[in-house]
């Protein structure tokens, strides 16, 4: 008989280049890499490439020229601070009827649907460099047309977020946000949502980001701030090197039901992990997007929403397009402590 104790003994003293980690919302594995892993400053010390910006020849700059604002949120001296405008060159529009149809094996749909631009005033600050009251209403702006556009006709989901550096898709350096609402559930969050529903199922109704979070508290390693109502973190099987999520502490399926106060407490958080990672990892691209439970009428109760934030700091190669396994390059771990003293 084989003494497998011995073996397994002797594996312990192994370091291995990397651990596999299974996301319990998404059943994905992911994989980070413990022994190649960078230090977390290096990020920091990789250059940018420049951009040259021109305000006179910035779309966003001259409000006049664009489309009618939908809203409009103004500053102290009275002149408009955040505006939202519709997308000029939109990947869906707005439709009275949505038909499907059979081409050949493949089934079609028209792409109704709304494209909407949140833009913030100056043309250089970007959003690490808002104050809290600056973030408090982009946030309000978020809210306010997620509201209408849910309740527009053929409508199931709001997507929010945000391109920041060319990197990271932002083909205009001027910071805006993007907002599109159409009849489509996303695979990304298709899984997230089946997962959710699989553990509140097998666990009594309980929240599988609810238990993620208590665990974190309790272990503390990953989370980098925390407020009255939120909580911010570098999540245990992060699929890229400082990748961060914004969580309300409450479970809360629908970002449309965020109370009023609660909005101070989302910009605080926001402000702090933007900065954060603007200042340790010396301006990166990166996006962020927010992840709620659809809006197509159908019972969510088992979900929890949340914004992801995630820096630009690998690029899909073979591996990762061959086989959908994201590599983080450090562990979340020194990627977190490294966060928390900035």
């Amino acid at each position: 008989m084989q003494d497998f104790s011995k073996k397994n003994s002797e594996s312990k003293k192994i370091k291995f280049p990397s651990e596999l980690r299974f996301d319990l919302v998404s059943k994905d594995w992911v994989v980070i890499a413990t022994g190649r892993g960078r230090r977390p400053e290096s990020f920091s010390q990789e250059r940018r490439r420049a951009e040259k910006i021109s305000e006179k020849k910035c779309p966003f700059c001259n409000i006049k020229a664009q489309e009618t604002p939908i809203l409009e949120y103004k500053n102290k001296k009275g002149e408009w601070s955040v505006v939202v405008i519709p997308n000029k060159f939109p990947a869906f529009s707005k439709g009275e009827f949505l038909k499907q149809r059979q081409v050949g094996p493949y089934r079609v749909m028209d792409g109704v649907g709304h494209c909407e631009i949140v833009i913030t005033r100056d043309h250089y600050r970007q959003f690490a460099q808002l104050s809290v009251g600056e973030m408090r209403q982009v946030l309000d702006a978020y809210h306010e047309r997620y509201l209408d556009l849910m309740n527009e006709k053929f409508i199931n989901y709001v997507s929010i977020f945000h391109n920041h550096g060319r990197e990271a898709g932002a083909s205009i350096a001027h910071p805006h946000s993007q907002i599109i609402a159409h009849p489509l559930i996303d695979p990304d969050l298709k899984n997230s949502l089946a997962g959710s529903k699989n553990f509140w199922k097998k666990h009594k109704k309980r929240c599988v980001h609810c238990a993620m979070l208590d665990w974190d508290k309790k272990d503390g390693q990953r989370i980098i701030f925390e407020n009255k109502k939120f909580l911010v973190l570098v999540p245990f099987t992060s699929r890229m090197a400082f990748e961060t999520r914004i969580y309300p502490k409450e479970h809360l399926a629908y970002f449309e039901r965020i109370e009023i106060d609660e909005k101070d407490y989302l910009a605080e958080a926001f402000q702090t992990v933007l900065y954060k990672l603007y200042k340790g990892l010396n301006n990166p691209p990166y996006n962020f997007f927010l992840h709620t439970a659809p809006c197509d009428g159908r019972n969510y109760d088992h979900y929890h929403w949340h914004w992801e934030i995630l820096p630009k700091t690998s690029v899909w190669a073979g591996f990762e397009l061959g086989t959908g396994i994201e590599i983080s390059t450090i562990e979340p771990e020194k990627a977190a402590e490294y966060l928390k003293h900035i």
